[in-house]
This record gives C-alpha cells, structure tokens and sequence, in this order.
C-alpha cells in the first residue's frame, strides 16, 4: 500500500501489485482483515451501530492508472476529506 485516505462513506487506497495477482481476492482479504481487527477493537462502541455480522459493503471499485505518475495519485488521494 503506497497511499491511504478516505471520506466517511468509503476509503482510497494506491495499492501496487504484481499484474498476475488477484485484485478481488485481495480486496476481499483486505475487507475481510480490516472488519475483524475494527470489530475487536471497538466491540462495545459498534454494537451500536452495527447488528449484522457484515461491515464493508460487498462492492469497490478499480481503477488501473497508466500513464499517471505516482506523485499525481498520491496528491489525489491526499486532498480526499481525511477521515474522522
């Protein structure tokens, strides 16, 4: 992961990876990952919010960049609403 930021409805994340490897799978492994290391650390504070055993939204969207410099896709994500 080269870059993280995010709005309050979803995240930005500039992965670079092999072309062979799998983006769905590591999609659903980061999802997957991500919700029990949240769900463990804020158990009693979610528990409000949060009643079905689901925490990410099934769906994502890809993007392949060629032809962007990597400096212009990590000041794109920057300037993304930090997460609160």
């Amino acid at each position: 992961m080269l870059e993280f930021n995010g709005e309050s409805d979803h995240v930005h994340l500039l992965i670079d990876i092999h072309p062979d490897n799998n983006i769905a799978q590591l999609v659903s492994s980061l999802k997957s990952a991500s919700s029990r290391i949240i769900r463990k650390q804020f158990t009693e504070y979610l528990s409000q919010f949060y009643y079905k055993p689901v925490f990410w939204s099934g769906s994502y969207y890809i993007a392949s960049c060629s032809g962007v410099t990597i400096e212009k896709l990590r000041k794109y994500i920057d300037n993304q609403k930090p997460l609160k």
